[in-house]
This record gives structure tokens, sequence and C-alpha cells, in this order.
């Protein structure tokens, strides 16, 4: 039975959390706080497998909490239980670049918490998050591996490459690499990414590092539900070389540009007027989620591209794959798959990796250089 720790001011909302966890006989509610002051006293001397964490409390709040985690270097698996406003998905990008592992929209009112809806999501991802360790991050470089196929001699658009990754923050309208030879070297390609738990840390890993003349656009599916995405991309847009935004309904997809799909809809790039343009569907959560990844790589089916370049990052779950699976079907693709030790939840690049579909198993601080030596730059 694994441990859980519940930081709320609300009593009545430690009250429901409390209710729901232990509806599940795989959980105990060990321990409540009622601010963070409270739960770091707690985590000073207790272990919990896993802490579902309030952002907003009296005394020490939750980012406050994270903070003085890290400052005093106590291990915790933290899940964040945080709004749906502008505010409330700022903070919550705050937390998980903070050590959070997680987290989950918590309703306004203790009604809509009650609901089954609220409950199995909340318990899906503490069930994940209490099995999880946290991902060790290295900053040296480890060997790719390949499969089936031959880097070429990139030699010296890499060495701009890695000299790249080495520099400071960028400032916009600074100069970018120079043209250099990719592994493709003709045709058109798109990068079309997913990723899942741990991924709005990983995608700050990757997206700052790519410069900004790259040569094809690029869209990703990051599971998050309406409200977030936005907070997402302006973060990665003011971290990033690229342009970075959250695809709107009709835009059309240009070279250089990283497209975050919109939470709560299903991204498909379609071809319009000899363009590529996104379009959003309503169907029903797919693998449990929405946006779902497998829609987007299906939806490249019948696009004109001459190869599709498939990134897959950290994740619980197997999204993505059968959507490569049937992709595969009908177009020259290359699938680059997050490293497992890397990886905060090595689900999606797992179930990747076990259908046989991986051309690259790639290190997360090496994803970007992949993507560039594949796709190239203008």
């Amino acid at each position: 039975m694994k441990n859980i720790l519940i930081v709320d001011d609300s009593a009545l909302m430690r009250r429901v959390l409390c209710d729901i966890i232990e509806s599940d006989k795989r959980f105990h509610v060990q321990d409540r706080a009622v601010n963070g002051l409270d739960a770091l006293n707690l985590l000073s001397r207790k272990t919990y497998d896993a802490v579902v964490l309030d952002v907003n409390m009296p005394q020490m709040n939750g980012l406050e909490l994270l903070k003085e985690l890290q400052k005093r270097n106590i291990s915790a698996k933290v899940i964040m239980a945080s709004t749906d406003t502008k505010d409330g998905a700022k903070i919550t990008l705050d937390a998980l670049d903070m050590g959070a592992l997680d987290f989950i929209h918590k309703p306004d009112n203790t009604t809509e918490c009650r609901s089954d809806a609220f409950k199995e999501k909340l318990l899906h991802i503490l069930g994940t998050v209490a099995e999880m360790n946290p991902p060790t991050l290295s900053a040296g470089t480890r060997p790719v591996t390949r499969f089936g196929s031959k880097a070429g001699n990139l030699d010296g658009m890499m060495a701009a490459v890695n000299a790249m990754q080495t520099m400071p923050k960028p400032e916009r309208n600074i100069p970018t690499l120079p043209p250099g030879k990719a592994v493709y070297e003709s045709g058109s390609q798109i990068v079309a990414l997913a990723s899942s738990t741990g991924g709005p840390k990983a995608l700050q890993a990757v997206i700052p590092k790519l410069p900004a003349n790259m040569k094809v656009p690029m869209v990703i599916v990051q599971h998050m539900p309406a409200g977030f995405t936005a907070s997402l991309a302006e973060r990665l847009d003011s971290l990033s070389q690229v342009s970075v935004k959250e695809a709107r309904e009709g835009d059309v997809l240009t070279p250089g540009t990283v497209y975050v799909a919109m939470g709560g809809k299903h991204l498909n790039v379609q071809t319009s007027a000899g363009k590529y343009t996104i379009h959003y569907t309503d169907e029903p959560p797919r693998e449990g989620v929405k946006p779902c990844a497998n829609y987007m790589y299906e939806s490249l089916k019948d696009s004109k591209f001459d190869r599709i370049v498939c990134v897959v990052l950290t994740g619980m779950g197997a999204d993505g794959t059968q959507g490569i699976k049937n992709l595969k079907q009908r177009k020259k693709i290359h699938v680059i798959v997050q490293e497992a030790s890397t990886c905060a939840v090595y689900g999606m690049p797992k179930s990747a990796v076990n259908a046989g579909l991986a051309d690259q198993v790639v290190p997360l601080e090496q994803i970007a250089q992949e993507i560039i030596t594949n796709v190239g730059v203008k």
C-alpha cells in the first residue's frame, strides 16, 4: 500500500481528497498538512510515495515548499493541484520546473471534486507518480543508439550545433546557424513530437536548443488540459530562437515555427490550397488523453510531406505508438525516442521501442541535436 501526504489549507478539500484516495485499496493517506510549513516538517522526517500539494496556502505556499525542498535536498514525488486560470497555469509550469512530477486541475468546488471524472484522473496520476523515481538528467554526453541508419558526414554542422548548445539564452534576431547538410537532403519534412508526464520540463531541454533557421515546421502534442498549453507555448517561446505558439485553427505551418496543440482538442495537420494548416477535431479522448498524439500522426498520412521525423518524449501510457505505426504504412518516417534513464516516465518511449518503431534512442540532452541532424537548417 502506497503512503500519501495531502497538503491543503481547506479542511473540506482535505477530506474530499482523502475520501477519493482511500477509496482505492492501493493507497493510504498517512498524513495531512494544512500548509507548506506543516508539510516541510513532515517531509523532513518522513518519506511518502506521493504528495498531493495545493498551490495557494498561508504561511508557506506550494511553490515556496518546492523551493525549500530543493534547498534542503529533500526528495518528494509531488503532484500539484492547480486551477485552470492563466495565472494558475504559469504557477503550474513553475512547479514542474521546480521538481513537481505532474499536476491535476482541481475544480473550484467540492461537488465537482467528487465527480467520477476528477476521481479517476486523480487516482490514475497518483498511481503513476507513486511508482516513479524522479528523473536523473545528466548534463554530460552519452552515446546515441541508432537502428539501421547512418548519420553521414555532419562534422561541420554538428560542431556548430554543439557550440550552440553551450551558448547562453539567445536574444531575438541573433545570428543563426550556417546552412548544413542534413541526413535527409531532399524533399519536404515536418517534425511531429509527442510528450506527456515530465514533458513540459523535457520540452524546455529540447526546444530552446533548436536554431531559428530550422528548415521545417514542428508540431507538438503535450498532454495538458485546456488553459495550460498557451502558457506552455509562451514560456517556450520566451526561451527559444525558434518561434513557439499555441496552434490555432487555420494556422499555416511555416519553417522554424513550433506549434503546440491546444489542450482539450485533437490537433490534425491538413492540406488546404497547397498549404499545410492546423485543424482541430473534437472526438472523445483516445488513450485516455485529449489532445492525443495518435490523431496528429495519423493526420499526416495523407500529407505531401516526403518524410516525417517523429519524436517521442517522456510520458505515461502508449500514446503515439499506434499513430506512428499507421503513419509508417503510408509515409517515410524517422523515429527518435527519448532514452529511458532521462525520462520522468518511461511509458510512451518504451511503447515505441517495444513496437520496433525507434530508429534512434537518444538521451534528452541530445534530442535537439538529432532533430537538426535529420531536418537541417536553411
